[in-house]
């Protein structure tokens, strides 16, 4: 949990103790000091008083760490999103139960192929995006256009995975993705 408020870092682990070792920083820093190749899901705030937790994820992609990650933030999506390379996007305030079902279809999705995460990352960046912006900016990004034939063709790729799949956990994974 990287989260610079001590009151949201404390509801959110308050949430999840019961279920989950959490481990918690309130900066850039504290986070790269506590990440390590143990840890399966980061619920990572974009706004940290050294830096920002998009550099985070460079970190976690620089060390090559097999971790999810979930953006929980106050920050409305933009288009940079389609290149950063998170598991799903929640913009607070973000209430507990959503919390809970984010850490477990990010932990579920840890057992999945490659494509399925690639997917999943994909499938989770556009629905951002199309939370967050209006039909005629999104037609009009070029960014988002990519964005779009990258999840066809990944979508493709993965259907394979998906009809020998248990089709609960399937729904249950992908989920307001599509």
């Amino acid at each position: 949990m990287v989260e610079d408020e001590q009151s949201v870092r404390d509801l959110y682990t308050a949430w999840l103790a019961d279920a989950y070792d959490v481990r918690t920083a309130g900066t850039l820093a504290d986070a790269r000091g506590v990440l390590d190749a143990s840890v399966d899901v980061v619920l990572l705030d974009r706004r940290l008083p050294d830096g920002s937790g998009d550099d985070l994820l460079a970190t976690i992609d620089d060390r090559r760490l097999d971790c999810r990650v979930a953006m929980v933030t106050g920050v409305e999506p933009d288009f940079d999103v389609v290149s950063l390379g998170f598991d799903d996007y929640l913009v607070k305030p973000v209430e507990r139960e959503r919390v809970v079902e984010t850490v477990e279809r990010l932990l579920d999705l840890r057992n999945y192929p490659a494509a399925v995460r690639a997917f999943y990352q994909t499938a989770a960046a556009k629905a951002s995006l199309e939370a967050a912006k209006s039909p005629d900016a999104l037609a009009s990004d070029d960014r988002y256009a990519a964005l779009c034939e990258e999840f066809e063709n990944l979508r493709e790729r993965v259907q394979a995975t998906a009809a020998t799949t248990d089709p609960v956990l399937v729904r249950a994974l992908f989920r307001d993705l599509a």
